[in-house]
């Protein structure tokens, strides 16, 4: 039961402290689209998720001025086109993704992923061809994100893969220059990807879910922050208390969006991913909430146990508000979409190696970190490696999100504007690791994946 002080609360967490909900996304099953002809196949599925999500942004927007809750993003993710991929008659799915495209326009999403691949252990036909595709696919398109899981737990590395996607994000970074390699901040790398996450540009419409269904994530940094400067002599458990107590606030708000929306769109109601999401906007940083607990800088020595804290901390408070948590669910890193991120690089202080270190211990990886433009793909193809072996090892998500910023040098910075915001380019280490990405091969699963 809400008091008259609980919702003064969050009201004040709404218009001061930048709590809102980061997006609204409707999962869309397109498995009975697949068709012989490629050109079929993207009519059907333009005109299933027309059909299916005709309703989610009134709804969304309904829900938010009905109750005051700012709703950031609408969007909706895809079965992984990839499974249609294989069955129809043309290499090249660029098409589908136009389609996907052309039902973003018509629906007025802010994203729409699921141009995706799962290729842990090996690739169909349609995988292939997905990932040949994905230079051009983002190119030509806006809103489409894409994702290609490239290990997990149980079956270990798919090197092949990491291989081709060093190659494929050098390759989009240079068809989209001109708009400072914008495409590769529409995909993602992963390890042990979920299917329910509402998050871009990872999310996609796993094959375990619903016909449809909805999935909601929230956000609320600032909110984490704020509570934190009311308790400046605090102890480190009295500041685990606190945050466990402001991410079930925050989460209690998701549940609520994500039980309305469901009921008006009348699709089941999903899980809520009550992950800690930053923005550009200052006042809205989880590097500030690292600094708040007592770092000089976010990046220095003891930024990793304190995202561990954190990020424990939302998951403990966040589970007990809500009926179904998935997705991601913990605090989030990426570079350029976290004003106290952005700080701590350009300071010198936030390193790309410190930055894999904090990934070990939080959702999801290194993200949206933008990277000189003429990086070798081994390179490239050696981060990602790296950053999925910490996910295979410790059972947990992780990915790779990096930008190939072509013709910037260390220095330099990038910039899209809203969500994605700027970044400073990082310096790399380019010792070539060629010959170890050449090698190819599958790296074995971790011995703890035995564990039927």
């Amino acid at each position: 039961m809400l008091n008259a002080y609980d919702i003064i609360d969050t009201i004040k967490m709404i218009e001061e402290e930048h709590l809102d909900i980061r997006t609204v996304t409707m999962g869309i099953s397109l498995v009975d689209c697949i068709r012989g002809s490629v050109k079929e196949t993207a009519d059907r599925i333009y005109d299933k998720i027309t059909k299916k999500a005709g309703k989610l942004v009134p709804v969304a927007e309904d829900i938010g001025k009905e109750y005051g809750i700012p709703i950031v993003n609408k969007r909706v993710s895809v079965t992984p086109i990839s499974i249609l991929g294989g069955a129809v008659d043309s290499e090249d799915l660029t098409p589908l993704a136009l389609a996907m495209q052309r039902a973003a326009d018509t629906l007025g999403i802010d994203f729409i992923g699921g141009f995706s691949a799962l290729v842990e252990k090996g690739f169909t036909k349609g995988d292939i061809r997905l990932i040949n595709s994905i230079p051009s696919a983002l190119d030509l398109t806006r809103n489409v994100c894409s994702s290609v899981n490239v290990g997990s737990s149980k079956a270990g590395i798919n090197m092949d893969a990491v291989k081709m996607m060093g190659k494929v994000i050098t390759d989009l970074a240079h068809r989209t220059a001109d708009r400072d390699s914008i495409g590769c901040a529409k995909l993602v790398v992963f390890a042990n990807a979920v299917q329910d996450n509402p998050f871009m540009a990872g999310a996609f419409h796993g094959v375990g879910e619903p016909e449809c269904v909805i999935n909601v994530g929230v956000s609320g940094p600032g909110v984490v922050k704020s509570a934190l400067e009311k308790a400046p002599n605090a102890d480190l458990t009295e500041v685990s208390e606190i945050i466990k107590k402001t991410a079930f606030k925050i989460t209690r708000m998701g549940q609520l969006v994500n039980t309305l929306a469901a009921q008006r769109l009348g699709v089941p109601s999903g899980i809520v991913d009550l992950s800690l999401a930053p923005t550009p906007a200052v006042g809205d940083s989880v590097a500030r909430i690292l600094e708040e607990m007592g770092l000089e800088t976010c990046g220095a020595c003891g930024t990793t146990a304190c995202l561990a804290l954190l990020n424990d901390a939302v998951k403990k408070g966040g589970v007990m508000a809500s009926s179904h948590v998935g997705g991601l669910s913990g605090a989030f890193i990426p570079v350029s979409e976290d004003e106290g991120m952005i700080a701590a690089v350009r300071s010198g202080v936030l390193s790309l190696e410190k930055l894999e270190a904090m990934t070990a211990v939080c959702s999801v990886g290194i993200d949206m970190v933008a990277v000189p433009g003429d990086t070798p793909a081994e390179v490239i193809s050696a981060m990602i490696a790296d950053e999925i072996a910490i996910g295979v090892v410790n059972t947990k998500t992780t990915a790779v999100r990096v930008i190939p910023a072509v013709g910037k040098k260390v220095g330099d910075e990038i910039s899209f504007g809203g969500l994605l915001g700027s970044a400073p380019i990082m310096p790399i280490r380019t010792a070539s690791p060629a010959k170890f990405i050449n090698r190819g091969g599958l790296i074995p699963a971790p011995l703890h994946s035995l564990k039927n």
